[in-house]
C-alpha cells in the first residue's frame, strides 16, 4: 500500500496549480511516524540545545531544535525526502518540479539526487545567492522567474507540462507536511516535558506538521505559529477562518515570504494550532543576532522568527518549558542584517 493510500479524508482538498498535488488525504501521527521511518536513512537527527543565559533572559526554559544543522541546511529536507521517496518508480522516472525561494529547492534537489532523478527548480529572481548556490550544489536545474506567486506557478506549470515531472509543492502537499512533522517527533522524544512549541510559519507546512505531531504525542501541549508582521497572511487567515492573500511581503525573513497559506494547510492550522502571533523586523534581527552570539549557531532570519516572539511577547511564555524550532541556516554571509546601514 502506498503512502497516499493510507491517508484518506474528504474534508481536505488541493488545487493542482502547476502539476499534481495529492488530494483526498488527511494527516495524523501515524502518517508522520511512517514518514519518519521512510526518511530516516536520508536525514540527520538534529540536536536540541539549551542555554542557561537565554533561559534567564527570557524567564522560560528553552529547548532549541536545530534544523539549521539538517541536511541541506534546513528542515525542508524532511518533507522533500518523504515526497520523493513516496513516488512510484514510474512517477519518479519523470523527475520532480517545484517553486521555492531556496530551502525547499535545495532539499528537493538533494532528495532527487539521492533517488537518481531530475529536479526542476523555479526560483524567483533576487533569491539569496547562498540559496542559489545550495540548489546548484545538489544538481538542481534552476529556472528563474519574476517575484510573485503567479509567476512562480506559471513557470512551474510550463515545466511540468514539458517534462511530465511530478509537483512537490513547498508546503501544500501532505507528503511534505508529514515529513516536516518528524522534527517535532524527535523534539518531544528528547524533551517530553514541553508546554509550548514555537514554530515559524510561511506557507504553513512546517506548522501543520509540528502541530499534528505535537497534539498526537501530547494533546495538552500548546503550538503557536510565529510570523513576520510584514507577512501576516496566516495570522489573518487563522482569525478570519478563510484564506487571505496579501501582496508579496517585504520581510527580511525570505523563507516566509508567502502570499497566502496552502489550501490543505489552513484547515489543519485552525484545527491543531492554538495561536498565530506576529513579530517585527527589528525583533527578527535582534533575535537572529542574539542566537548567533549565545548559541554560536548560524541561523537565517526565518529561523529567528519564533525566538523573536520570546523577545516581543515575553510575558506570554514566562515560566514555561518552550520548544523553539530553528528552521534553517542558509544565510548570505555578505548580507547580515545587522551589518547593513
Amino acid at each position: 500500500m502506498s503512502f497516499r493510500d493510507t491517508l484518506v479524508a474528504p474534508k481536505l482538498y488541493a488545487k493542482a496549480d502547476c502539476g499534481q498535488i495529492d488530494s483526498g488525504m488527511s494527516l495524523d501521527l501515524a502518517a508522520i511516524r511512517a514518514a519518519h521511518a521512510r526518511i530516516r536513512p536520508y536525514i540527520k537527527r538534529t540536536p536540541v540545545l539549551t542555554n542557561d543565559a537565554l533561559d534567564a533572559a527570557r524567564g522560560a526554559k528553552l529547548s532549541f531544535k536545530c534544523e539549521n544543522l539538517q541536511a541541506a541546511g534546513a528542515f525542508k529536507s524532511r518533507g522533500a525526502c518523504n515526497a520523493v521517496f513516496s513516488l512510484t518508480d514510474g512517477e519518479a522516472a519523470r523527475g520532480v518540479v517545484t517553486h521555492s525561494s531556496g530551502n525547499h529547492a535545495a532539499a528537493l534537489a538533494r532528495a532527487a539526487r539521492l533517488r537518481g532523478i531530475a529536479a526542476h527548480i523555479v526560483m524567483p529572481k533576487g533569491s539569496p545567492q547562498s540559496k542559489v548556490r545550495n540548489v546548484e550544489s545538489f544538481g538542481g536545474l534552476i529556472t528563474f522567474c519574476e517575484p510573485g506567486l503567479n509567476a512562480r506557478e506559471a513557470a512551474c506549470a510550463r515545466i511540468a507540462t514539458e517534462t511530465g515531472a511530478a509537483l512537490v509543492h513547498p508546503f501544500d502537499d501532505l507528503r511534505v507536511i508529514a515529513g516536516q512533522g518528524t522534527a517535532t517527533v524527535e523534539l518531544l522524544e528528547e524533551v517530553p516535558g514541553l508546554d509550548i512549541i514555537l514554530c515559524p510559519v510561511g506557507g504553513g507546512g512546517l506548522l501543520c506538521g509540528t502541530a499534528v505531531a505535537a497534539k498526537g504525542l501530547k494533546p495538552g501541549i500548546r503550538v503557536i505559529g510565529v510570523e513576520p508582521a510584514l507577512a501576516d497572511d496566516v495570522a489573518q487567515s487563522f482569525r478570519a477562518g478563510r484564506r487571505i492573500s496579501i501582496p508579496t511581503p517585504a520581510t527580511i525573513a525570505d523563507g516566509l515570504r508567502t502570499n497566502s497559506t496552502g489550501e490543505l494547510n489552513l484547515p489543519l492550522i485552525r484545527q491543531y494550532v492554538d495561536d498565530v502571533v506576529t513579530v517585527t523586523e527589528a525583533g527578527i534581527i535582534a533575535a537572529m543576532r542574539e542566537l548567533w552570539e549565545k548559541l554560536h549557531l548560524v541561523i537565517e532570519p526565518s529561523a529567528a522568527v519564533p525566538y523573536a516572539a520570546l523577545l516581543e511577547h515575553k510575558l506570554t511564555f514566562s515560566g514555561q518549558n518552550v520548544g523553539v524550532i530553528l528552521s534553517g541556516g542558509n544565510v548570505d554571509l555578505e548580507s547580515l542584517p545587522w551589518l547593513k546601514r
